[in-house]
């Protein structure tokens, strides 16, 4: 069997997000097919400029061909263009042309693609809302295999977005809140999904003393891992903490690991690591009293699932519903939607140090249940022999004409996510695996 794997960014410095979860995919699956990576020449996912050499490369012994990006994203044009659609009435060409500046356009990927659609048993395309996925699916519909990688925001709400899945071969969603919101966009029961997700890389051992002396973590702390910006729910977790801390005086630090986007407030018991190795992080982790996830929107969290795994509690933005459905399936962490809440929360945790390790306990046990990489590896295989065995029941929907692209009528992309139902699916209501 042969795959590809089509990603707006990959290698070994691209430590996060759905392109680690692209690569942890591909040298899984390379146990059990013949896998390359298409990509692009892009590290840094604000300019996509080119940093990278094009051509065949080699990461981790898996083939990754990389091709040159077309156009560099340009802020004010992208931010023009999305305030135009996800704001205002506006046309089909208007949501084409926010996927050419969302980018990573790449005319030479695409090509490749095309040229090679008969090269490969599947096409496994990452994010949804990236130009490469979009138009890669419209590509090779007949094999084309997505990881939407969405959370809930506006550009689900395009236009465009119901076709492709609809028209894709299947999808292996992340979470049963990413799979409802994408039914709910594109009514797709007939094309084959599964809730998968993706494991983690977690090192042979692990040590909370040896984090507590390489970093001087004397005293008790909650960790957050990713990038520190508003979009993971930064400044307000600053606000709550320091908040926390007038009101309680309790001896905790916040320890941050990861690129900061906005000011981290100079405070003594704020504590920002940078960047870490693997083994650093899963150090950290399990010397925590929990980790914090403070994002608003998510479509899984690999780093809960790590927490988990390592036997800590997670400690989760209640309005997040990817979060909190993962806290109620797994028993293994608590959720907060403002300030009181939260300091409620690290309080409980705090004073019950019994309640805090059963919360550990059923963590791991979910990790290894759902997320262990025997357990996705045979998700996948699954799905591959599936799609072998039975015909497609769905086709690729085209892209209307030029008169009807260009007509003024569709609705904000905004308005169309918030009008579907929102919040966590409880174990009670999951349609997939419990």
């Amino acid at each position: 069997m042969k795959l590809a794997i089509v990603v707006q960014r990959y290698g070994v410095e691209i430590n996060g997000g759905a392109e680690l979860h692209a690569r942890y995919v591909a040298e899984h699956l390379a146990h059990h097919a013949e896998v390359r990576v298409l990509t692009t020449c892009a590290s840094d996912y604000i300019t996509w400029r080119n940093e990278l050499p094009a051509g065949e490369d080699r990461v981790n012994g898996i083939v990754v061909e990389r091709f040159s990006v077309s156009r560099e994203r340009e802020a004010f044009d992208f931010s023009r263009r999305s305030k135009q659609v996800f704001q205002h009435v506006h046309s089909i060409q208007d949501e084409l042309l926010w996927l050419d500046s969302e980018g990573p356009l790449s005319r030479g990927l695409l090509e490749r693609l095309s040229a090679g659609r008969d090269e490969f048993d599947f096409v496994l395309l990452f994010s949804v809302r990236y130009h490469h996925a979009y138009h890669g699916a419209r590509l090779v519909p007949s094999r084309a295999v997505l990881i939407p990688t969405a959370e809930r925001e506006p550009s689900l709400g395009l236009s465009v977005m119901p076709a492709v899945f609809r028209g894709v071969r299947a999808i292996m969603y992340n979470s049963e809140e990413e799979r409802a919101l994408i039914r709910g966009i594109a009514n797709n029961d007939e094309v084959p999904g599964v809730v998968v997700g993706v494991g983690s890389e977690l090192p042979p051992e692990w040590s909370a003393e040896r984090a507590r002396q390489r970093f001087t973590l004397h005293t008790p702390y909650v960790v957050y891992v990713g990038r520190i910006d508003a979009n993971k729910g930064f400044p307000e977790l600053f606000n709550h903490f320091e908040r926390f801390l007038t009101q309680t005086g309790r001896d905790l630090t916040l320890v941050l690991i990861g690129t900061p986007v906005v000011e981290i407030p100079a405070h003594p018991r704020i504590r920002h690591l940078g960047f870490v190795s693997d083994q650093d992080k899963f150090d950290v982790i399990a010397g925590s009293e929990a980790l914090v996830m403070p994002s608003y929107f998510e479509s899984l969290s690999m780093v809960a699932l790590e927490a988990w795994a390592l036997g800590r509690p997670v400690v989760a933005n209640g309005k997040c519903d990817v979060l909190v459905g993962q806290c109620l399936r797994s028993g293994a962490g608590l959720y907060y939607q403002n300030a009181a809440e939260f300091a409620g929360v690290l309080d409980t945790l705090l004073d019950n140090p019994v309640m805090a390790a059963e919360l550990g306990r059923r963590g791991q046990q979910y990790y290894e249940r759902h997320y262990s990489w025997p357990v996705i590896e045979r998700a996948y295989l699954d799905m591959f022999s599936r799609l072998g065995s039975e015909p497609q029941r769905s086709t690729m929907e085209a892209i209307p004409g030029w008169f009807a692209r260009r007509r003024l009528d569709k609705p904000p992309a905004a308005d169309v996510v918030a009008a579907l139902p929102a919040g966590p699916v409880r174990p009670e209501r999951m349609f997939g695996r419990p």
